[in-house]
């Protein structure tokens, strides 16, 4: 019996010499994804709150204008970066639920101003419906009636506008990974944090159950399209939910979720004046920024939230005894996918104050929109993360 050989003949013990000369001209194999460390591939993640700031700047500049060029640019750029950047794990798949999603909001939009008439006045009649009479406490509704042109394109504007809100959000879902955000909020936020995850991945989860259920209907001959197919679904659908409901409370349960450390009474309520103060400062600072009679008190209101918030979600920090493992890093490509949606919406808004007649194309009377070039041209600073963030590997 050889040195290498078992003792049953069957085997070796080690490599011979010749099989050791052979494999030390070759490279060692490459170690699966899971198993390489995270050094290996850190510096292509892009932190998930960059994504956020990103959707929310493209998002402002929707909010910023009705035409409907700009919007499809503004649609269209985010559909770009989406393309090229999300992952294959399923809560990046929610894109094309979100647009779809748009797209049910313009076509209800229109037909609300169809049967239930607009208050734009028109003089080109598209069709004239039956006209439901309604009683006197009910003035300023009509069900039927003239249904004008004028109407229909200021629905059609109006509609596209909250479409294109809706695929920002839905932009920011699929790039950005939920875990990962969650991880990267401030330890005061983390309860907070956890139940916005969770509500933030419920259309996710939805699109990927909804889809694994119809492949595998499809798989054993079974209809999965139509009402039969959509009742048939929607249990499963329902039961995956409810035990992913009682698992992700059992995780949180066993991880010690909502204790807290021990701090003065004064500095709890300083904390939750702060935070709430901030919190409500922010809301009505973006909302002013999203319309357009909101433009003059926006800013301030928000620079003000922003800052009580930070002071508050700094005090209350002390409450989470919390600890990050590896976390994500901000650095400057952060900065500049971040900068790149403040741009945009800096950018539009100014378009609003300069020229609105270029931003809100007029219905009466009835104009085709045109393109504002130099509008047109900030809208593309919303690619530059296609082209400065690396993809993530597959």
């Amino acid at each position: 019996m050889t040195p290498g050989e078992t003792a049953g003949g069957y085997g070796r013990v080690g490599p011979s010499r010749e099989c050791g000369r052979a494999a030390a001209g070759r490279a060692a194999p490459r170690a699966p994804e899971a198993l390489r460390p995270a050094s290996a591939y850190r510096g292509g993640v892009l932190h998930p709150g960059a994504w956020w700031a990103w959707a929310l700047g493209v998002g402002v500049a929707a909010g910023r204008t009705t035409n409907p060029l700009l919007l499809g640019l503004l649609i269209t750029a985010s559909g770009y970066v989406v393309a090229t950047h999300r992952s294959s794990a399923p809560w990046s798949r929610s894109y094309a639920a979100f647009a779809r999603l748009g797209l049910a909001v313009v076509l209800v939009r229109l037909l609300f101003a169809v049967a239930l008439g607009s208050p734009i006045p028109g003089t080109h009649t598209l069709l004239t419906l039956p006209e439901v009479p309604l009683p006197h406490w009910a003035q300023g509704i009509r069900l039927g009636g003239r249904v004008t042109a004028e109407a229909v394109v200021f629905a059609a504007y109006d509609g596209l506008k909250l479409a294109t809100l809706l695929v920002c959000v839905g932009a920011a879902n699929a790039l950005a990974a939920p875990a990962r955000l969650l991880k990267s909020l401030p330890g005061a936020l983390y309860e907070t944090g956890v139940a916005v995850v969770v509500a933030l991945t419920f259309a996710p989860h939805l699109v990927a159950d909804v889809q694994r259920l119809r492949a595998a209907r499809r798989l054993r001959g079974r209809p999965d399209r139509g009402v039969r197919g959509l009742f048939q679904v929607g249990l499963p659908v329902l039961e995956s939910a409810l035990e992913r409901s009682v698992a992700l409370a059992a995780a949180m349960e066993a991880r010690g979720y909502g204790r807290t450390a021990e701090v003065p009474a004064r500095v709890r309520r300083t904390t939750a004046a702060l935070t709430l103060g901030g919190l409500l400062g922010v809301c009505a600072g973006t909302y002013g920024l999203l319309t357009a009679e909101g433009g003059t008190y926006g800013v301030p209101v928000l620079l003000a939230g922003v800052v009580a918030a930070l002071a508050g979600l700094r005090l209350g920090g002390r409450r989470s005894p919390r600890t990050r493992y590896r976390p994500d890093p901000w650095g400057a490509r952060a900065w500049l996918v971040a900068g790149s949606g403040a741009a945009v919406a800096a950018l539009l808004t100014l378009a609003s104050v300069r020229d609105p007649g270029a931003l809100h194309p007029g219905v009466v009377p009835l104009v085709a929109p045109g393109l504002p070039v130099w509008p047109a041209a900030a809208v593309l600073f919303a690619l530059l993360p296609a082209f400065v963030v690396p993809r993530e590997p597959s």
